[in-house]
């Protein structure tokens, strides 16, 4: 079963697997990563990443890599305030879901 991911549940979902990295992480590994959960195009991934950097949630840098550039990104304090109210808002509407999923009153 496929279910629809929102923009900002996309946003989180690459914040957090950008924060798990202490110096940040590229593009590509972060959407191997992402891909072990759903189904995401590079495509799709790089506008989500320039969203979050214009929102002032992850800095860029780029970095020398094998005679290329490699674009490395990180979380910013401001993005590691929007996860943590992500996780919340997650944890709040999994837990209505899971009851209604298990027949227990809301």
């Amino acid at each position: 079963m496929a279910i629809n991911t929102g923009a900002a549940l996309l946003d989180a979902i690459v914040l957090a697997v950008v924060a798990r990295e202490e110096h940040g992480t590229y593009g590509y590994k972060i959407t191997q990563e992402v891909r072990q959960v759903l189904d995401l195009s590079e495509s799709t991934l790089y506008p989500v990443l320039r969203r979050l950097q214009k929102d002032g949630c992850l800095t860029v840098r780029d970095e020398a890599y094998n005679g290329r550039n490699r674009r490395y990104y990180e979380v910013t304090q401001a993005g590691r305030d929007r996860l943590e109210a992500f996780r919340a808002e997650w944890d709040a509407y999994t837990s209505q879901i899971n009851k209604l999923f298990k027949g227990e009153p809301l």
